[in-house]
């Protein structure tokens, strides 16, 4: 399975948890990714964690792109650990924007996939997503499997 072969196509979130407003950067991945094929799911700024997990669920989503600017990624440990106990943990994470060194490697523990500072290549962007969301598709399957039996 790739994500060219996925029925339906990969889903993604693309959002901002917390205060930060600024959402030129999102809007323009959002794009990419609608552009390689992708269905994208773009929420306006300031969303809240729960909200961020029942849209997650409603819209059935793969992958969620988590936008920050200022210190909202430090939001993104509570998102994961709200993930896992709704039963989303298959969903993958990725976060892009201003995130400095020294805080990275605790969004990596929570479960982030990966970090895309300003000046990531937009196919690696799409690469990373794609690959992610058949990785999310296999593991979702999995575990309906195992609960089947």
């Amino acid at each position: 399975m790739t994500a060219s072969t996925l029925s339906p196509p990969a889903r993604i979130l693309v959002t901002k948890i917390g205060l930060d407003g600024h959402d030129r950067g999102s809007r323009i991945v959002a794009a990419y990714l609608r552009d390689a094929g992708m269905e994208v799911i773009y929420t306006p700024p300031w969303q809240s964690v729960p909200g961020v997990v029942k849209l997650a669920m409603e819209e059935d989503v793969d992958v969620i792109g988590v936008s920050s600017l200022a210190t909202d990624h430090l939001i993104v440990p509570k998102l994961m650990d709200a993930l896992r106990q709704a039963g989303l943990g298959h969903i993958g994470l990725v976060v892009g924007g201003i995130i400095p060194d020294d805080e990275r490697p605790a969004l990596q523990q929570a479960g982030v996939s990966a970090i895309f500072g300003p000046g990531s290549a937009r196919d690696d962007i799409i690469a990373h997503v794609a690959a992610l969301a058949v990785t999310a598709r296999r593991k979702r399957n999995a575990e309906f499997r195992e609960i089947a039996q």
